[in-house]
């Protein structure tokens, strides 16, 4: 399995943090960075979604993710951060590299401003619906399985 890893920038819920878990032991994700306000287990709302998978996939916080995706830059991982903006691209048209951290943001507010600057990559999911947005944990599950499709 490539190296793949997942940052989380401000995540409030700690069910999406959960279900983040979760679908990160089903993808193989080496290591969650946790960051800013995002919660950390133990603790029951995780464990209630993660269905264990908190135990089984590594995890690291940090204060500022800005400051994370320096060192793994630094580290040779390409950050590809999920959010709409002006500079993303499909999803569907991203190559992957390996190894390379995917960034999903705060479920109001997105991927900060200053790791959007910092990121190689910024990709994002269509919406042919009136919502701007799927759930953060949604959203990390559609890209994640994208990114490894030619891993299975």
């Amino acid at each position: 399995m490539k190296e793949f890893y997942v940052v989380c920038d401000n995540i409030r819920s700690l069910e999406n943090i959960g279900s983040i878990f979760r679908t990160a032991d089903a993808l193989g994700v080496a290591k969650i960075y946790l960051c800013g306000i995002s919660g950390q287990p133990p603790h029951q709302k995780i464990s209630k979604t993660a269905l264990g998978a908190e135990k089984t996939v590594p995890f690291e916080h940090y204060k500022q993710t800005w400051r994370l995706v320096e060192k793994l830059k630094q580290q040779k991982i390409r950050i590809i951060s999920l959010e709409q903006s002006g500079k993303s691209i499909d999803f569907t048209k991203f190559k992957p590299k390996f190894p390379l951290a995917l960034v999903v943001g705060n479920e109001v507010k997105g991927v900060s401003k200053k790791v959007l600057k910092q990121s190689d990559v910024i990709i994002h999911l269509p919406m042919k619906g009136r919502k701007e947005s799927l759930n953060v944990s949604v959203a990390f599950g559609v890209a994640g399985y994208s990114i490894i499709r030619n891993e299975f």
